[in-house]
Parts: C-alpha cells; sequence; structure tokens
C-alpha cells in the first residue's frame, strides 16, 4: 500500500477530516489532498514525523521503501524524476510478474536495481534534515 492510501486510511480511521490533519500538521488542506491523491510526499521529515505521531504508526510502516524511491527521486529531479520513478516501479513489476527474463537474469536485474537503490539512498542522506 502506498504511503497516499495509507494516510488517506488512517485519517478516516481516526475519523479526522482533511481540515483537521492539515491543521495539526501546520499545511493546508489542500496538502493534504494532494497526500491523499498521490501527487505529493511530505517535504520534511518533520511532517512526516509528525503523521506518525498523530496516528501512532511508525515511519517504516507509513513509507515504505517504495515510497521512499519516489519521494527522493521527486525531491531531486522533479515531475519528470517522480514519473521516471514510478515508471521504473510499475516496469519491474511486470518483468517479475511472468516478464520475459529468465530466473538468473531477475535475479541480476533486481540486485542492480537494488543497488543502485541504495546507492542513491546513501547520496540523498547528506540532503535529508536531521
Amino acid at each position: 500500500m502506498m504511503f497516499s492510501e495509507k494516510l488517506k486510511q488512517l485519517r478516516k480511521s481516526a475519523k479526522m477530516s482533511q481540515p483537521e490533519l492539515a491543521k495539526a500538521l501546520g499545511v493546508t488542506t489542500r496538502t493534504v489532498q494532494y497526500y491523499e491523491a498521490g501527487e505529493r510526499y511530505p517535504q520534511t521529515a518533520q511532517i512526516t514525523n509528525k503523521i506518525c505521531e498523530i496516528f501512532q504508526v511508525s515511519n517504516t510502516y507509513l513509507m515504505s521503501e517504495q515510497d521512499e524511491f519516489i519521494k527522493e527521486a521527486t525531491e531531486k529531479y522533479g515531475t519528470s524524476g517522480k514519473n521516471k520513478a514510478n515508471a521504473i516501479i510499475a516496469e519491474t513489476s511486470g518483468l517479475f510478474a511472468g516478464g520475459e527474463l529468465d530466473e538468473e537474469d531477475r535475479d541480476l536485474f533486481f540486485k542492480a536495481i537494488t543497488d543502485i537503490y541504495f546507492q542513491s539512498k546513501e547520496r540523498a542522506k547528506k540532503y535529508a534534515s536531521k
């Protein structure tokens, strides 16, 4: 489940409106709408942490590695990066769901993608807020 779906589910389970959540986070209602539509991710760790605090969930639950990858690509490369990250995930998912690569090639492809992800994550750490 993606960040947007988790946030919407958590908000509704808590019987909280979008304006109430926006007020609690210190953002606009439109920003919460963007989050729930999957059009944006929180721009700071402070907002992500506040969402976790409000709904009593861990950051690991809220932001899967897939979400982190898309968020980092968006922060670094804007909308183009976000679209490319989504395309990579979609195409990769297709490969693993019965694409045309044999088992050994799929393993090599998966290792290459994983290596790229963790290398990118290490490089992104220097831009993360502390």
